[in-house]
C-alpha cells in the first residue's frame, strides 16, 4: 500500500496568471533583474501597502541589510529586536558588525511587548546605551503594534524597521501591516501566503531612502556610461521573472488571506473541546493573514508534547513545524544579550505550526485534523 500524499506546512499556490507574465518579460526580453515587470511589481506592492515607494530585492534578509546601512547601523552598535523570530532578520546586524539584543514578546500577541520596550529603553537611556534601531516583528502574519512601538521608540530618536515578512495582506488598524514604521522589510520566500518563488521588498515613505536601496542593490553604480563606484554596494535586485510571478501573485492575495483565515478557523472550531488545546490570538487591533495556522498545547493537561505530535504527524505524511526557536537560544547568539524571555521560552515550548497552504482541499485539513485529535487523545 502507497504512503498517503503529502501535506506540506505552506506549499506555494499559484492562480494560473502567473505564467502568462512571466512569458511577457520572455517576449520583453528583460530577463535580468531591469525592466517595466519589476516597476510594475513595485508601483502595485505601493498600491495595496499604502508605501509611498518600495525596491523589489532578492530576498527579505537582503532588504534587512540594505535597511541597517543606510540607517548607518555599524560595528559595535545595538541593534534590539523581537526574540521570536526567524533568523532571517537578525543576520543582517552581524553583517553590519552590530549586536543584538533580544526583547520578549507579548502573550496577547506573539510580537514585541510595547510596555517592555518602553521601560528598556528608559534604562537604556539612562546607561547611555540606547540602541541604533529597532526591529520589531509581524509573526505568522500578525502585525506588531506598530504605533506604540514607533512612539517608544520616537521619544529617543530611534528608527523602527520592521520586520513584515510573514504579513504581507495583513491589517494593522486602517492601514497595511508594516506602514507606519521607518521601513519595513517583507518576504516572498516560497512558503510565504504570496510568492515571487525566492524575493523581497524594502518600503517606506521616505522616497529618497528607497531610491538609495535601489542604487545600493545594483552594485552602487554611478550614473554614468562607464562603470564607476564610489562606494561599495550588492546584487541584491530581483529579477524580471520573479517580479511577473510576484504580480500575478498580488492580484489573488486577498483570495490568499482569506482561505488561510478560513483554514484557521476550521482548525479553531475542531480543537474547541480539546482542554488545554489553544489557537493564536489575534491582537484587537487589526487582521492577521494566518500565514500559519499556530495553537499551543498545555503541558499541565495535555500529555503529548508538540515534538510528539510532529513525530506521529510525519509518520502519516503530515508536515507539522515547532514555532520558531527563540534567538536568544540559537548557538550562534547564545552570548546575546537579552532580559526575560519566558513568553518566547512558552510559545517555543508548547507551540505547533499545521499546515496551512491556501491550496489545501477541504480533504486534506479533515485529514490533519484527524490526525492531531487521534494524537493528543490516544
Amino acid at each position: 500500500m502507497s504512503d498517503p500524499e503529502r501535506i506540506f506546512l505552506s506549499p506555494p499556490h499559484m492562480s494560473g496568471r502567473e505564467r502568462d507574465l512571466v512569458g511577457e518579460v520572455f517576449d520583453s526580453n528583460f530577463i535580468a533583474p531591469a525592466g517595466p515587470m519589476i516597476t510594475r511589481f513595485e508601483n502595485e506592492f505601493c498600491a495595496l501597502t499604502g508605501h509611498k515607494s518600495a525596491a523589489a530585492l532578492s530576498s527579505g534578509t537582503g532588504a534587512m541589510d540594505i535597511a541597517l546601512r543606510m540607517l548607518g547601523v555599524t560595528t559595535g552598535d545595538e541593534v534590539w529586536v523581537a526574540n521570536l523570530t526567524f533568523i532571517g532578520g537578525v543576520s543582517p546586524i552581524l553583517y553590519r558588525g552590530a549586536v543584538p539584543r533580544f526583547l520578549d514578546v507579548a502573550a496577547n500577541t506573539w510580537t514585541l511587548d510595547p510596555d517592555l520596550l518602553k521601560n528598556e529603553l528608559g534604562k537604556a537611556d539612562k546607561e547611555g546605551r540606547l540602541p541604533k534601531v529597532v526591529i520589531p516583528v509581524d509573526l505568522y502574519g500578525q502585525s506588531c503594534d506598530l504605533d506604540r512601538i514607533v512612539t517608544a521608540c520616537d521619544a529617543y530618536d530611534i528608527p523602527v524597521v520592521v520586520d513584515a515578512a510573514e504579513s504581507v495582506g495583513a491589517r494593522y488598524k486602517d492601514r497595511h501591516a508594516g506602514k507606519g514604521a521607518r521601513m519595513a522589510v517583507y518576504s516572498f520566500n516560497g512558503n510565504k501566503i504570496i510568492t515571487t518563488a525566492g524575493g523581497g521588498m524594502l518600503a517606506s515613505d521616505d522616497e529618497e531612502l528607497i531610491a538609495r536601496a535601489r542604487y545600493l542593490s545594483q552594485q552602487a553604480r554611478q550614473p554614468v556610461p562607464h562603470y564607476e563606484h564610489t562606494e561599495t554596494g550588492y546584487n541584491y535586485r530581483m529579477p524580471s521573472l520573479c517580479a511577473a510571478v510576484g504580480v500575478g501573485q498580488l492580484e489573488v492575495l486577498a483570495e490568499r488571506v482569506a482561505r488561510r483565515r478560513e483554514i484557521f478557523d476550521t482548525y479553531a472550531q475542531a480543537f474547541a473541546d480539546l482542554e488545554g488545546v489553544d489557537m493564536m490570538p489575534e491582537a484587537d487591533y487589526g487582521t492577521a493573514n494566518r500565514w500559519l495556522s499556530v495553537l499551543t498545547l498545555d503541558p499541565e493537561t495535555v500529555a503529548k508534547s508538540p515534538m510528539e505530535v510532529i513525530a506521529a504527524a510525519e509518520k502519516n505524511n503530515i508536515e507539522c513545524r515547532p514555532v520558531w526557536k527563540p534567538m536568544h537560544e540559537q548557538p550562534v547568539f547564545n552570548t546575546a544579550a537579552h532580559g526575560a524571555t519566558s513568553v518566547s521560552d512558552r510559545l517555543y515550548a508548547t507551540g505547533l505550526c499545521l499546515p496551512s497552504g491556501s491550496s489545501m482541499r477541504a480533504e486534506d485539513q479533515e485529514r490533519v485534523i484527524r490526525q492531531i485529535i487521534s494524537t493528543l487523545t490516544a
